[in-house]
């Protein structure tokens, strides 16, 4: 009996292990997307004219940036794992795009050296999601109510323009960020842990995109608060 309850938990690492592994490996993959296209577009003058100085084009290329997360959200379960993974894909990219701008308002050093405190923090953000027995969702739910006061401040703050509200802004982001990476690590620590022993590929194929993309989304937002607060800029 002893034995074969070892196996079994050791049969359930295996299977964590791998989903865990599978999140974490798409999620580089888009990040990398992201961030090739977003150093090309910024060294590409024609490109970079073509998307920030046609009237309404940048625009577009939010809405359907948040048109791709949502369809995701809402129809993970209709589509199949390919359109999935393709629908991930194409958003990194478009992601990438808008944020070519940071090439040309920051540094490149400070842009490397900002990256490299972001992974540092998100990896222990996440590490502190997987191993802790606290159960996070209360502060999850509370991350999540801080997340919509950053965006109404940084709507308002569209209009005022004003520097020492962005920068008030990009502190609370940060620890804002750095609460829901450990949140949705945990997340998906538990999804893993319940998902069914007849799960198909492409069931796990298509959690393991939506895990990505939460935790692709944690690491961007902390990228960008970091950068507001350690970016050099190029002024």
């Amino acid at each position: 009996m002893n034995t074969f309850s070892s196996f079994s938990q050791d049969t359930a690492l295996v299977k964590t292990n791998s989903f865990i592994r599978s999140v974490y490996n798409w999620m580089a993959i888009a990040l990398a997307l992201t961030g090739f296209t977003a150093y090309y577009v910024a060294h590409n003058e024609t490109l970079f004219n073509l998307f920030f100085y046609t009237p309404g084009l940048m625009i577009m290329l939010i809405i359907a940036e948040l048109g791709f997360v949502f369809f995701l959200a809402a129809r993970i379960q209709k589509i199949k794992a390919g359109t999935a993974t393709m629908l991930f894909t194409v958003y990194s990219i478009l992601n990438g795009i808008t944020m070519s701008y940071i090439f040309i308002r920051f540094t490149d050093s400070s842009i490397a050296s900002t990256f490299a405190v972001c992974a540092l923090t998100f990896g222990a953000c996440s590490i502190y999601g997987m191993v802790t027995k606290k159960d996070l969702t209360s502060l999850g739910g509370f991350m999540m109510m801080g997340l919509i006061g950053i965006i109404i401040a940084t709507v308002v703050n569209i209009f005022v323009q004003s520097s020492a509200m962005q920068m008030i802004i990009s502190y609370i982001g940060v620890m804002v960020f750095m609460g829901l990476t450990a949140y949705d690590t945990q997340k998906l620590k538990t999804m893993s842990a319940t998902m069914p022993d007849n799960a198909t590929g492409s069931m796990i194929r298509k959690g393991a995109i939506m895990g990505a993309l939460a935790l692709y989304l944690d690491f961007i937002n902390l990228f960008i608060m970091l950068l507001h607060i350690l970016g050099g800029s190029r002024d």
